[in-house]
Order: C-alpha cells, then sequence, then structure tokens
C-alpha cells in the first residue's frame, strides 16, 4: 500500500520495497515502509507497535478497529495486494489511514512474516488466511495449510518481534469434536477438552482438524521458542453489521451442526465482541492471562434459536433437521448446554476489578459478568 498525504495511490503503481521498517524525517505523517507496504502516520513513542494477521478477513478488520481505538499502533497484514481491496470493504479511509502499515505477508514464507512483525509488541494471528470470505470451501489441504502457517507466526513471532508476545484464533471446533456421535455429553466442554484428530478426518471435519492441528503446532513451537502464547477458542462468528460477511464461512464451521445441537455445544459470538475479548485478553497478558480461552456468547438451546440462525446464514434445515426437531420437541428448557467459558469470565471480572482501581485504563465488555 502507498499513501501519499494518507491518500491512496493505485496498487497497479506499487513498487514493494524488501525492507525492515524505516522511519524517515519527521515526526507527523511520515511515510514509512515494513516489508512489502507503505503508510501514513503520527509516530508516538510511547504507543505500542502490535500487528493483526488478514486485516482483510471480517475479524482482523474488526480487531485493527479495536486496537486502533485503545490507542495502540496497529500493523496489519495481508496475504497479497489483491486483499486490500477486501480490506477496503471492511475498514473506512479514515481507519486505514491511521494504520501503522499495510504488509504483504505471506503465512508460508517465515521471513517475509519476520519482516512484519519486527519491532511488534503483540502479534494477532486471526487465523484467517486461507480463504477468508469460503469461496473455495475448507479441504484436507487447507487443514494442512493452517497448521503450517501457525508453524511460521510462531516462529516469526519469536525471532523478530519486540515482545514474545501472541494472541492466536483457534476455534471451540478444536474442543468438542470426538467420540460416538450419538453421545449427548456428560462433561462440560472446558479449555482442557481437544477434539480427536483422527475422529476430524474420518469424518471430513476439516476445518475444526485444521484448527485443531494448528493450535496443538502453535502450543508446541511457543514452548520451543519461549513465545508467550495465548489461544482463544471462540465458537460461530456473527457480523449483524455485515450481515453477509460471514455467512460463506459458516458453511464449514456448521459441518455437524445438528450434533452440535444435540450435544448443546452450538454456539456464537458477534465478531465485535469477540474483537473486544482479543484486545482485552492481551492486554491482560501484563496481569497472568495464559493458555487458552473459549469464548461464545449464546449458546442454541431451543429448536427455534437454531432455526433462527438458519435464516440468518440463508442455511434452512442445517440444523433444525429431523433428528433436532424431535430431541427438543417436549423439552420445555431446550437442550442442556454443554459449554463453559468460566475461565474467561473470571479473566474479564478481574480485569473489571482493576479498572474500578484505575479509571485510566480501557474497560472490557461486560457482557459476560451478568
Amino acid at each position: 500500500m502507498v499513501m501519499k498525504g494518507c491518500k491512496e495511490v493505485a496498487l497497479a503503481k506499487m513498487s514493494f520495497p524488501k525492507a525492515p521498517l524505516v522511519l524517515l524525517d519527521g515526526e507527523k505523517a511520515d511515510r514509512k515502509s515494513v516489508g512489502n507496504a507503505f503508510a501514513c502516520y503520527s509516530y508516538s513513542p510511547e504507543r505500542r507497535i502490535v500487528c493483526v494477521t488478514s486485516a482483510n478477513s471480517c475479524l482482523g478488520a474488526h480487531l485493527a478497529k479495536k486496537l486502533l481505538a485503545r490507542g495502540y499502533l496497529v500493523r496489519v497484514t495481508i496475504q497479497n495486494p489483491g486483499n486490500y481491496e477486501d480490506m477496503k470493504e471492511l475498514l473506512n479511509e479514515e481507519e486505514i489511514s491511521q494504520l501503522e502499515s499495510v504488509v504483504v505477508a505471506k503465512m508460508g514464507d517465515v521471513e517475509s512474516l519476520c519482516d512484519a512483525f519486527r519491532g511488534c509488541h503483540g502479534i494477532f494471528h486471526t487465523s484467517a488466511f486461507i480463504d477468508p470470505r469460503g469461496i473455495s470451501g475448507y479441504t484436507e489441504r487447507m487443514a494442512f495449510l493452517e497448521a503450517e502457517g501457525a508453524r511460521n507466526v510462531i516462529e516469526a513471532c519469536g525471532r523478530a518481534a519486540y515482545s514474545k508476545r501472541c494472541i492466536f484464533t483457534s476455534s471451540l471446533l478444536a474442543t468438542f469434536w470426538k467420540g460416538d456421535e450419538n453421545d449427548t455429553g456428560q462433561v462440560k466442554v472446558d479449555e482442557g477438552c481437544w477434539s480427536d484428530e483422527d475422529f476430524c478426518r474420518e469424518n471430513k471435519l476439516w476445518l475444526a482438524l485444521g484448527k485443531t492441528r494448528a493450535e496443538k503446532v502453535a502450543w508446541r513451537k511457543a514452548r520451543e521458542l519461549k513465545v508467550n502464547l495465548v489461544t482463544l477458542c471462540p465458537s460461530l462468528l456473527m457480523a449483524p453489521s455485515f450481515p453477509n460477511a460471514l455467512v460463506e464461512t459458516s458453511i464449514p464451521y456448521l459441518k455437524g451442526g445438528q450434533i452440535m445441537f444435540r450435544r448443546g455445544v452450538l454456539a456464537t459470538e458477534d465478531v465485535n465482541e469477540m474483537a473486544e475479548t482479543h484486545a482485552g485478553v492481551y492486554q491482560d497478558m501484563d496481569y497472568g492471562a495464559c493458555g487458552r480461552y473459549i469464548c461464545y456468547g449464546k449458546i442454541i438451546t431451543r429448536l427455534e434459536e437454531a432455526i433462527q440462525l438458519e435464516s440468518s446464514l440463508k442455511m434452512h434445515g442445517l440444523l433444525s433437521g429431523e433428528t433436532a426437531g424431535q430431541l427438543v420437541s417436549g423439552e420445555a428448557d431446550g437442550i442442556p448446554p454443554n459449554l463453559t467459558n468460566s475461565k474467561l469470565t473470571k479473566l474479564l471480572d478481574r480485569a473489571s476489578r482493576r479498572v474500578s482501581c484505575h479509571p485510566s485504563q480501557s474497560l472490557l465488555t461486560s457482557k459476560f459478568l451478568t
């Protein structure tokens, strides 16, 4: 990306220098290059630089907005120059002009990721670089690429980031796929639960396989390189402000959706709230946030809720098939929920108490505290 006085220059006219961060003379509206991009920004030495991968995805764009609002210098990555047009559909011109830089960085290229992460205090890997619009469908090959991307991100974070600190977006799918599909579930799914890779492979649950493998690879690499890693496992993301943005990407998530519904593990989360959670958990790493966190806003327990979700995603009958309908008919209370996000709730509660003692700190969303 090229900015002149914070005005865009056509991508076709871009030149891509291969250089780390370069600050030119002056502090205001400086043009600087990093990796494969230019941007315009006002430099403040007190502000931390953080990097968000896949800013052309719905979660990546929302996260960039949240971090900008919190006062961070936000660097973002895209896979190729063409993704910039997709990003412009999610971020407005003013928001793009506030970015520290937009970097073309391939998830399969460790060196380009090192260039992108150099000097950053925190890396947010949204894990959305594989087909962010869901056009191609999620395949077994994509599951392999997702794991390779995770390995490269953690390696680059360990090698090049100013602080070896990474917030890694996994998925709730990485926690509950295993065993007998008729099992209604007697034990609550929590952060200690992992999906079985063989089960996912046998049942062609490719997104669950990709997320499970990628997160496990990330943890192994983080231990090897002593990267301070936190993983977030969100449920199905919804975007009311962009009603069509996540429809296609919901298809691979909802494979086996009737079984999820029957087991009480079908849940949704607003992408805006999920972005807020990412930013808040990163901030709370200064106070001990660690490990995995299951994240969801609402568990779908009633047939009418499943039908409403189908309608919003234009996937009629996917969740409320005959089997699911028979299970909930006659059950006034619906399906018993089988998830817990108590670990995240406790973190947000502690953060809320700290803010009450230090009003200058940013508030986390309080929706989990009710």
